[in-house]
């Protein structure tokens, strides 16, 4: 299961669970671009449970798009990952020292009023 969905003008919140096939990947990847598209200085909340690795469809379909990918995360500055899979959460904290101005920071499962707040940080607040 995937879901993407805006919250907010420029927050984007992902849940993923389960597998996920190539006409899977393919569907999230489009609506991840599309969803993307007018934020600036972006913020993620992307929480990962029960995980299984892509089928080698989905992964040759994300492997394809990877430049547009790219493009596509600049609209983002943070990112929170909510996940119990440590791999996951080291991975995507080596990943975010590979983009500059992207800023991934992983959590726990039961971190996320953590996971919000460290979004919200730097971020002005309407008076």
């Amino acid at each position: 299961m995937l879901s993407i969905k805006k919250n907010g003008k420029n927050r984007l919140d992902i849940d993923f669970s389960g597998d996920l096939n190539g006409t899977e990947m393919e569907k999230a990847l489009d609506d991840f671009v599309a969803r993307s598209q007018d934020i600036e200085e972006g913020r993620m909340l992307y929480r990962i449970r029960d995980f299984h690795l892509p089928s080698f469809g989905a992964m040759m379909i994300k492997l394809s798009r990877i430049p547009e990918l790219l493009r596509t995360m600049g609209h983002y500055d943070r990112v929170a990952l909510l996940t119990d899979t440590d791999w996951l959460q080291t991975a995507a904290e080596l990943e975010g020292k590979l983009f500059p101005g992207l800023d991934i920071k992983a959590f726990d499962l039961d971190e996320e009023d953590e996971a919000e707040a460290w979004l919200v940080q730097g971020v002005a607040q309407p008076a």
